[in-house]
């Protein structure tokens, strides 16, 4: 299947660096409790690295969330609107999800580039919080990106219902 859109390309990358990256948490979370329940043997940070990698993947799944457009949407209020009224309500939601993740992408990269200088990191394992912060930053920035094309693209179909 080819995706001739590049930021699809680019959405569907970041949801399997995602699912990687959950898979990695699931197969360290296996070995840390057979290790711990079995063996008498803890993996040491394995709650600093699951924080980690879920606030990563969290992040890398949501440029494809925002691609397809499946966020969570009520709508009790609106069954009875109109098709033009549906449409500005969702450039309208597309438009706040550009600010939101330009917002996250912002103060990401923000606290990554504290936490860089001031050499922050993590309790027992010292991982460097400007990674983590990194990790987060990327995925929103790219979220936004989709959001904002989202919001423009739709313009002309705008025009085609009034």
């Amino acid at each position: 299947m080819m995706f001739s859109n590049p930021l699809e390309r680019l959405a569907r990358l970041c949801s399997i660096l995602g699912g990687l990256v959950i898979t990695s948490l699931m197969l360290m979370t296996c070995y840390s409790l057979i290790g711990r329940n079995f063996f008498d043997t803890a993996l040491i940070g394995d709650f600093e690295l699951t924080g980690v990698g879920a606030g990563a993947a969290i992040a890398l799944f949501m440029p494809l969330c925002q691609f397809k457009r499946e966020n969570i949407i009520v709508d009790f209020f609106t069954a009875k609107c109109s098709e033009a009224t549906h449409f500005k309500l969702d450039r309208l939601g597309d438009l706040l999800m550009t600010i939101i993740f330009s917002l996250l992408a912002w103060r990401c990269g923000a606290a990554a580039i504290n936490a860089k200088e001031t050499m922050g990191a993590s309790m027992l394992l010292g991982f460097p919080d400007w990674i983590v912060f990194t990790s987060m930053c990327i995925p929103f920035g790219i979220s936004a990106v989709i959001a904002a094309m989202q919001t423009l693209s739709s313009m002309d179909h705008q025009k085609a219902l009034t």
